[in-house]
């Protein structure tokens, strides 16, 4: 089904809500390694894709579901603007194919995460079409919001769950003219990690802390904005120095770098990742888990946050498990390749379940909306 409007869509979904059909909102086809769900109907978000409003004066924006994030992004540099989110967006054959409803429902996110926040952050309205036909609005177009219910925020990350996403209203940020990148390589993976800390304790306004970590080597790259950031960049790289890492380098031409860093978040050809959520503190130990696995990350050290990637084999999900054995107490979600593991997030604490199921219960009254996908079943 490819709804054309907002009223289409409500259409659609009060037809399949009575008819008891279980279906799955489909933008650019991404995300969809995510579960091994199968659902009946596939909605289509490419009939909704439009950019309602740019507010430039305001630095905001509304943006229909299917509006592909970089043609989003080409628009708003015409301006000197930008969204502050820039998580992988190949899809087959490696087209940018990702739309802003899938980024905003997965609650997606990549090294710009470090100084803006996520998508929660960024979001300042929604507008929702419930299984029942129910068109829900939040928000609004300016920085402050309203009191009430903060679909925004519940929407993000509920995959598809509760309804569809049919339109966002979005915070932009200005669109930097340079940036540079200190990177410091080395074979240690404590080192790295103590670097890392070090470096997020300090005041420095970078708009990127990552970590990478492969076959017993590894990198830390921080990247800064602005007109002074190949000053700031060389400085770090004294700092780094005075750490052990001496051979710390700065790059001002440094797309590729974080385009790497990107693209080590997702895998097409039939292996797993494993987004990792733990203290930042556990770092190090998230590192030595990885390198006992043979696997490969990279990390957002200052967010606790880390995608891990094991390679196709007949023990993935034996893999995955002894992730979660190693890493307990971590939270862990399986991403691409959930068709290889038993299961995908992590358990929820009953009385946490509770309250998703409820509010399930409220916002997919028909029970078609992704059934099965979300924590517990849900």
């Amino acid at each position: 089904m490819r709804p054309g409007s907002i009223e289409e869509a409500s259409v659609a979904m009060r037809e399949l809500g009575a008819a008891g059909r279980a279906m799955r909102v489909r933008g650019g086809g991404t995300k969809r390694g995510w579960t091994s769900v199968a659902c009946e109907v596939e909605l289509e978000t490419s009939g909704l894709a439009e950019i309602v409003e740019h507010n430039e004066g305001d630095f905001t924006a509304v943006v229909q579901a299917g509006v592909r994030l970089a043609a989003a992004q080409a628009q708003f540099a015409r301006a000197g603007q930008m969204l502050a989110l820039d998580p992988p967006l190949s899809g087959d054959g490696g087209e940018p194919a990702a739309t802003i409803g899938g980024v905003v429902a997965t609650a997606d996110s990549g090294p710009l995460r470090h100084r803006y926040g996520g998508v929660r952050d960024l979001v300042l309205g929604v507008t929702v079409v419930l299984s029942d036909g129910t068109v829900a609005k939040a928000g609004g177009r300016v920085i402050k919001n309203v009191a009430g219910y903060d679909l925004g925020k519940l929407f993000a990350g509920s995959h598809g769950t509760l309804g569809l996403i049919a339109s966002v209203s979005l915070r932009l940020h200005p669109l930097p003219a340079t940036h540079a990148t200190v990177q410091a390589q080395g074979d240690d993976a404590a080192a790295l990690a103590g670097a890392a800390a070090r470096l997020a304790a300090l005041p420095l306004e970078a708009d990127c802390l990552d970590l990478s970590w492969a076959g017993g080597t590894g990198s830390l790259l921080m990247r800064y904005s602005g007109p002074t950031a190949a000053a700031r960049a060389g400085e770090t790289t004294v700092f780094l120095g005075e750490l052990g890492l001496a051979d710390a380098d700065v790059t001002e031409d440094d797309d590729a770098l974080w385009a790497t860093q990107r693209a080590a978040q997702r895998r097409d050809d039939g292996g797993v990742v494993v987004k990792v959520s733990a203290p930042p503190s556990q770092t190090g130990a998230v590192l030595a888990a990885v390198e006992a696995l043979g696997g490969q990350v990279v990390s957002r050290p200052a967010l606790g946050l880390a995608w891990v990637s094991l390679a196709p084999d007949d023990d993935l999900g034996e893999r995955v498990e002894r992730l979660r054995a190693a890493l307990a107490g971590a939270a862990l979600t399986v991403q691409d390749g959930a068709a290889h593991v038993a299961a995908r997030w992590p358990a929820p604490a009953p009385a946490a379940l509770q309250v998703m199921q409820r509010i399930k219960a409220r916002f997919d009254p028909a029970r078609i909306c992704a059934p099965g996908t979300f924590v517990g079943g849900s």
